[in-house]
């Protein structure tokens, strides 16, 4: 590996770009490869959601707390230090750092013996797991020119909804196989005597299935910092003689003398916080709502949807690379058109009592939801210097972070609990709340008295309903990349101006 960041080549890198083409796009999809990676990590909890709060009998306000402040809260201030160490130090070397954190406690989280070191593997994902965007960001706009920043950020973004395809294919099915089937294919392969101490029969498979995704991440860790190069700062800017790395200090008052910056970052935070909202609960909507077993609802529903996603991002970038000549601003109010596309979409397709009507519907609301990912990167980038972007990215995610990702899963959990209550309040059987056990619904449901039904009705209900509730707050987020819009142009990054 080998570290450049000091002086600039003879060559116009603010038109070539750093590296041959070939070579640029080389290291665009292993940084893609590696945020896919981070959110197949990210994602498998909420892929193997209600096999764990069966196991550990958790209510969705509980699920939605494991899935949200905890996890925000030290993603989003261990992002801030990593950050600042990214504008100063080796880039390349912190990603593969931090990738072989995630990727550990991923697979330590299959090893949870309860709730709280299930949480506390959680938090040790969640610290690896915030040293990879600011830095990749910057590297970015580093490899790439201006006039291609839109499309490459697009590209990468593009880990997000692919990460959550892989994560339901490989989660959804690792989840499936029983442990005496794992403990055999083991001896299969001659590795049977490693586990001699495990009994198989008592493995759930979502344990297996936190192992298996987890380990892999330290071989691309190691691919990464002996194949990528780290850039000069600014290397492919216009020159500018303000290439010295920022401090905090400094670079909080580049952007936040900028109004963009923050209708961008809490637009992009109530997007999240719908985002992370559904995701958590989609594969326990599916099996409750529709009774899907948990391999379809992962590979028949939610790899499909994921994928759709994944295209509602990169045709995001595109357009707004192909829009910008005619319409500057486009990258800031191109997502609040998607989203005001999302809401209709996606409240007819929790509503529909057809899962075949819902699915299709699901697959518009997606692509028009998820067009905003590159857009928040184009954005924030945009409108601060290249030393300073990835602290700013950092801040970006740091807001999006504690609204979107520490509050939605919360509050989409909050609400399936509530609404849960008040059908079981109007039917006289609130009192039987605390004694419920959501394992048993299905084909066991018997064993849940003569209010069974009643009570699977209402848990199944108060999660549609709750499902709901938490896309109208699209409507805010929507208002805001509108006010980024208004304002992005004037706050735009210009090497001719003033020092900032």
């Amino acid at each position: 590996m080998t570290d450049t960041t000091a002086g600039r080549a003879a060559l116009p890198g603010y038109v070539t770009g750093f590296g041959s083409r070939g070579y640029r796009l080389y290291v665009l999809i292993s940084l893609m490869a590696v945020y896919t990676l981070n959110f197949i990590d990210r994602t498998v909890l909420t892929v193997v959601a209600q096999p764990i709060i069966n196991t550990f009998g958790l209510d969705d306000a509980q699920w939605g707390l494991l899935n949200g402040p905890p996890f925000a809260m030290f993603y989003a201030f261990m992002g801030i230090p990593i950050a600042m160490w990214a504008d100063r130090g080796n880039r390349v070397f912190i990603i593969g750092l931090c990738i072989i954190i995630w990727s550990v406690m991923t697979a330590l989280c299959g090893l949870a013996a309860g709730f709280v070191w299930l949480l506390l593997f959680r938090i040790g994902v969640a610290i690896g797991e915030a040293g990879c965007t600011p830095p990749a960001n910057a590297l970015i706009t580093d490899y790439f020119p201006p006039k291609s920043r839109a499309n490459a950020l697009g590209i990468y973004s593009m880990g997000v909804t692919l990460g959550g395809v892989l994560a339901q294919l490989f989660g959804g099915t690792i989840a499936s196989i029983k442990g005496p089937a794992m403990g055999s294919w083991l001896d299969g392969l001659g590795l049977g005597f490693l586990f001699d101490h495990i009994d198989w029969a008592t493995v759930d498979g979502w344990r297996i299935a936190f192992v298996v995704i987890g380990a892999p991440g330290v071989l691309l860790a190691f691919l990464l910092w002996f194949t990528a190069k780290e850039p000069p700062r600014g290397y492919s800017d216009p020159p500018s003689g303000h290439m010295e790395k920022a401090g905090f200090f400094e670079a909080f008052a580049e952007f936040g003398r900028k109004p963009t910056f923050w209708t961008l970052s809490l637009g992009a935070a109530f997007v999240a916080f719908v985002g992370y909202g559904l995701i958590t609960f989609q594969a326990p909507f599916l099996m409750r709502v529709h009774g899907v077993s948990l391999h379809e609802a992962a590979v028949n529903y939610g790899a499909p949807l994921a994928a759709v996603a994944a295209v509602g991002t990169f045709l995001g970038g595109y357009l707004s690379e192909k829009l910008s000549g005619r319409f500057p601003s486009v990258a800031a109010w191109l997502p609040g058109v998607g989203l005001l596309i999302a809401i209709p979409a996606y409240t007819a397709a929790f509503l529909s009592p057809s899962l075949s009507t819902a699915f299709g519907l699901w697959v518009i609301a997606a692509v028009a939801h998820y067009a905003y990912l590159g857009a928040q990167y184009t954005v924030g980038t945009a409108i601060v210097s290249p030393r300073s972007r990835a602290t700013t990215i950092s801040v970006l995610l740091l807001i999006i972070a504690l609204i979107g990702n520490g509050i939605g899963p919360l509050f989409t959990g909050w609400m399936s609990k509530h609404f849960m209550m008040a059908s079981l309040a109007k039917q006289g059987l609130a009192d039987q709340f605390s004694t419920f056990e959501p394992k048993f619904c299905g084909p066991n449901v018997a064993q849940l008295g003569d209010a069974g039904p009643a009570l699977c009705s209402a848990y199944a209900e108060g999660l549609r309903q709750s499902m709901v509730a938490t896309v109208m707050v699209f409507f805010i987020a929507a208002v805001c990349y509108f006010l980024a819009a208004r304002t992005f142009q004037r706050d735009r990054y210009s090497p001719a101006g003033p020092a900032p």
